[in-house]
């Protein structure tokens, strides 16, 4: 989803937003007008979660030389990105999460989202997401790693609009484990995601 409401949300655990986090839920995110990392297959309906301009999500070494892995990767980037989004709507109903995400992933996610809303709070600036890392599991199974870096992603109160610029820390960088499968429409969703904050494999 974190000292100000950090923008990872942690999908195996909870966690409530905090004045020095930027993103997560262990889950959080930032994205303008966010481009995935890859064009999307077209044999889903996929809805939109483009962000706002002043939020951004920036995927490094998203692509790989395999097109299987390609296609996670995307869709795992994009499962951030609708968490983000939907922080930015301040709606954890927001159907772009349910669609990337399912199982104890969607609960997390939507948990996280609303920890924002109880808060008052949306985000602004960049996440940066890299060193990812794909493991198949048979032909609809997949575990992907990565790391974020907040420090350019700041909580922004939802009313005032007031942006608490706290400079980013080794808790700014976050290390995810997440597990996806493939859905009957080719999409791959995020079904599990645990998160750790300043974690060293981000760090060094």
């Amino acid at each position: 989803m974190t000292t100000a409401l950090l923008l990872t949300a942690c999908g195996g655990g909870d966690g409530s937003p905090k004045a020095t986090d930027r993103t997560a839920e262990s889950d959080r995110a930032g994205t303008a007008a966010a481009s995935p990392p890859m064009s999307a297959p077209t044999d889903a309906d996929r809805p939109d979660i483009t962000l706002p301009s002043d939020v951004k999500d920036e995927f490094e070494g998203w692509k790989t030389g395999d097109a299987t892995k390609n296609a996670i990767l995307a869709d795992a980037g994009r499962a951030q990105t609708a968490t983000n989004h939907a922080i930015i709507k301040s709606n954890p109903d927001d159907p772009a999460l349910a669609f990337y995400r399912q199982g104890d992933a969607l609960v997390g996610g939507a948990r996280w989202v609303k920890s924002f809303v109880d808060a008052g709070i949306t985000y602004t600036g960049t996440v940066r997401y890299f060193r990812p890392s794909v493991t198949l599991h048979g032909t609809t199974s997949a575990g992907v790693t990565f790391c974020t870096d907040e420090s350019k992603a700041f909580n922004k109160d939802v009313k005032t609009k007031k942006v608490d610029r706290t400079p980013g820390t080794k808790n700014s960088f976050v290390y995810y484990n997440t597990h996806l499968k493939r859905a009957e429409n080719g999409v791959w969703q995020t079904t599990q995601l645990v998160s750790e904050r300043g974690s060293a494999k981000c760090t060094r």
